[in-house]
C-alpha cells in the first residue's frame, strides 16, 4: 500500500500540472472560439449578410476553432496530434471529394447571400431563365418565372455565368423596336409614338422617350423606341407601348412593312 500510495503521488504530481494546464487551455480556448464566433456573426450583420447564413457560418468558425484546442489539449498530455491531425484531414479531403458538387453549390449560395448580386423580389435573369427571384437559399435559387413557373437553378451554376439584374437599379430602359412600311413620313411616325409614350402613365416623366431611326431597309423603316420607368413596372409599361402603338398605327392608317424590290426593264 505504501508503494502505490507512492506511486499515486508521483504521478498525481508529475500530471497534475498537465492537467491544470489542459483546463485552463480548455476552458480559455473555447471562451475565445465563442467570442470569435460571436465577432464574426457581428461582422456578417454589419455587412448585411442573409440571417439564414449567419448562424451557420458562427458555427463553423466555432467548431473548427475548437476542434483546435482539443488538439492542443491533446498535445499536452503528449499524444502525437501529427498523425490525428493526418487523420482528420484525409477524412475531410475524402468527404469533400464525395460532395464536391454539393459543396461547390454551398460556396456559390454563400458568396451570392454575401455579396447579394439579387434580392428576393428581383426580376433577373440566370441560366436563361427570367423571373423573379422567390427564394435563394445556401443550394439554390428559387425563380417564379413570368408564366408562373416554378424553376430551381443551383447556386453553382448562378456564379458561373452571367447574371442580369433587370429590376436592380430602381429604373429601367424598355428597348422596343417597330417597323412600318417604308414610304411612311417619319416625322409622322414619330409623333404618333410620342403621344402613346405620353400617355403611358407608367413612364418616368424626368427621362425623355428617345425615338430613333434605326434602319431603313427595301420597303421597311425600323424604329428604336425607348422609354423609361421603375424596375417593377417594366412589363407593364412593355405591353402599353405594344398595344397602344398598334393601336395608334392603325387608327392613324400608318401602313405595316411590306418588303418589296423595283423592278426595271430596258430594251
Amino acid at each position: 500500500m505504501e508503494k502505490l500510495m507512492n506511486h499515486i503521488s508521483t504521478l498525481a504530481i508529475e500530471f497534475a500540472p498537465k492537467v491544470l494546464l489542459a483546463v485552463i487551455t480548455l476552458i480559455i480556448g473555447f471562451w475565445i472560439a465563442n467570442k470569435l464566433a460571436g465577432f464574426t456573426s457581428k461582422i456578417l450583420k454589419n455587412r448585411k449578410v442573409d440571417d439564414t447564413v449567419i448562424p451557420f457560418l458562427s458555427n463553423i468558425v466555432s467548431v473548427l476553432l475548437k476542434v483546435v484546442v482539443l488538439i492542443s489539449v491533446a498535445g499536452i498530455f503528449g499524444v502525437q496530434t501529427t498523425s490525428f491531425i493526418a487523420i482528420l484531414a484525409s477524412a475531410g479531403l475524402a468527404v469533400g471529394l464525395a460532395l464536391q458538387g454539393s459543396l461547390g453549390h454551398f460556396a456559390s449560395g454563400v458568396l451570392l447571400l454575401t455579396f447579394r448580386p439579387y434580392k428576393v423580389g428581383d426580376l433577373v435573369v440566370i441560366s436563361g431563365f427570367t423571373g423573379e427571384v422567390e427564394e435563394i437559399q445556401v443550394f439554390n435559387t428559387v425563380l417564379r418565372t413570368l408564366d408562373n413557373k416554378k424553376i430551381i437553378i443551383p447556386n453553382g451554376s448562378v456564379t458561373s455565368g452571367p447574371i442580369t439584374n433587370i429590376s436592380g437599379q430602381g429604373t429601367i430602359r424598355v428597348d422596343m423596336q417597330y417597323a412600318v412600311s417604308g414610304a411612311e413620313d417619319i416625322d409622322k411616325v414619330t409623333k404618333v409614338i410620342k403621344s402613346v409614350s405620353d400617355a403611358c402613365p407608367f413612364l418616368l416623366k424626368d427621362k425623355p422617350t428617345d425615338i430613333l431611326v434605326n434602319s431603313q431597309e427595301i420597303g421597311i423603316t425600323k424604329f428604336d423606341v425607348r422609354p423609361w420607368c421603375n424596375s417593377e413596372h417594366y412589363w407593364d409599361t412593355y405591353y402599353f407601348m405594344q398595344e397602344n402603338i398598334k393601336r395608334s398605327f392603325v387608327s392613324e392608317g400608318i401602313i405595316a412593312p411590306k418588303p418589296a424590290m423595283e423592278v426595271s426593264l430596258t430594251k
